[in-house]
């Protein structure tokens, strides 16, 4: 069995530009390497590398024709079946090239995108992914397939109505690919418009969020099964989980939060992914506190952290609470200084080492001065047990002289019951 499944595996030679025209977009090593392991998740094998210096990148073939021919002996040399450029190329240069070396050529856009279709699994990821293909897809037609240069209706053999100027074939799938596009737009809004209820449902019952951010593979899925037991598959390998999952999660004995991990970020995530995900990725502007986990085992982890902030800012949650969260320490050599500070905390998701830190830090940022007390109603009161049940986090009730009550109420509730809490008293200011 195994066998079979490595006869199916595409060889994948890797080919990247490093310009300084093309500044966030060049290769380097480390781009190479980590468009290696996206070839591994996708399900491919590489079998050679070729990193190509160049002022300027060709407008033609982006590497210039004499490393093309080069390129192309390479992969008869190998058999390899696809080329992954890892830098953007434009629809020609991705047509030019596929025609001279005689394989299938991606770019790393188009490789992120197959990935996302193989990861997503609840129609919501479905959708984003799909839009994100279609628009990565539109202006890449032409020449895609044979039969877009077929002309219809022109001939005057075609069915009754047919007859006239008629449309290319090319004309006809555009159409139908922006008709698919308004599809998909429609249906994300009304995710947009369920999440926004979801979500003033939240603010109504005064639930903080909770959102994990971080480079893809930085562990953050270990952590909210770490803090959660959501179950969530948390393998070693990039964007191994890709859709968004959420949990209750209580923090201490008189705060619960809503704790959201969200899809992982990368080097040169492409555009169309950015903009299909921000229904999915909006919910960080509304978070009341990120958590940004960092894997300082990665020698990259710097550079790493300075994209997850950049997209953050992109998507305009810059000015949220945050803590960085530096993740697996249980793999850093023994005596390497731990980063410190006040909102920085190092954990190992992992074996669960420095989570209750944690959880004391996120319970100190979301302090808003929920309180837990013991409430008397006079039974002439009881309308007000029904504002507990629905405000309040209700933990007993026992009916004798009064309705006795314990319950976890924030401070607006607090000032509402004031007059039945016994061992509460507002605060001096309120008096005033």
């Amino acid at each position: 069995m195994m066998q079979e499944t490595e006869k199916i595996r595409d060889k994948v030679v890797l080919v990247g530009l490093n310009s300084p025209v093309l500044k966030a977009d060049s290769a380097d090593e480390e781009s190479m390497d980590e468009l290696a392991a996206l070839v591994e998740t996708a399900g491919g094998e590489v079998v050679g590398t070729v990193l190509q210096n160049r002022a300027t990148p060709d407008a033609h073939t982006f590497i210039g024709e004499g490393k093309v021919a080069e390129v192309q002996l390479y992969c008869e040399n190998v058999e390899t079946t696809m080329v992954i450029f890892d830098n953007d190329l434009s629809p020609s240069q991705q047509r030019v090239l596929t025609e001279l070396l005689g394989v299938q050529v991606l770019d790393r856009c188009g490789l992120i995108l197959d990935i996302f279709a193989q990861r997503a699994k609840t129609k919501e990821g479905r959708l984003q992914v799909e839009l994100a293909q279609y628009r990565y897809l539109l202006p890449r037609l032409i020449g895609m397939w044979s039969h877009l240069e077929r002309q219809g209706g022109t001939s005057g053999k075609g069915p009754i109505g047919s007859k006239g100027p008629g449309e290319t074939q090319l004309e006809t799938d555009r159409r139908l690919i922006h008709k698919k596009i308004d599809k998909l737009r429609d249906d994300l809004e009304e995710v947009r418009r369920v999440r926004s209820t979801q979500r003033q449902q939240r603010r109504k019952n005064e639930i903080p969020v909770v959102a994990i951010v971080g480079y893809t593979n930085a562990g953050k899925s270990t952590l909210l099964n770490q803090l959660t037991g959501a179950g969530i598959p948390a393998n070693n390998r990039l964007f191994d989980t890709l859709d968004t999952t959420s949990r209750l999660l209580t923090v201490s004995d008189t705060m619960d939060v809503v704790i959201s991990d969200t899809v992982g970020f990368i080097r040169k995530l492409p555009h169309q992914l950015v903009e299909a995900f921000k229904a999915t990725l909006e919910e960080l502007e509304y978070a009341d506190l990120l958590l940004h986990v960092i894997d300082v085992s990665n020698p990259l982890w710097q550079q790493q952290s300075q994209v997850v902030e950049n997209l953050i800012l992109e998507l305009g949650a810059g000015d949220l609470p945050r803590i960085d969260v530096f993740n697996k320490f249980d793999k850093v050599e023994a005596g390497d200084l731990r980063p410190h500070g006040e909102d920085i905390c190092a954990i190992s998701a992992r074996t669960g080492e420095g989570v209750d830190h944690l959880l004391e830090m996120i319970d100190q940022r979301l302090d808003r001065g929920t309180k837990r007390v013991n409430i008397h109603l006079p039974y002439d009161k009881s309308g007000l047990l029904d504002l507990l049940y629905r405000e309040a986090k209700v933990e007993s009730v026992e009916y004798g002289e009064t309705i006795d009550v314990v319950a976890v109420c924030t401070p607006r509730v607090l000032g509402q019951i004031a007059d039945y809490t016994p061992d509460w008293m507002p605060p001096k200011e309120d008096w005033e």
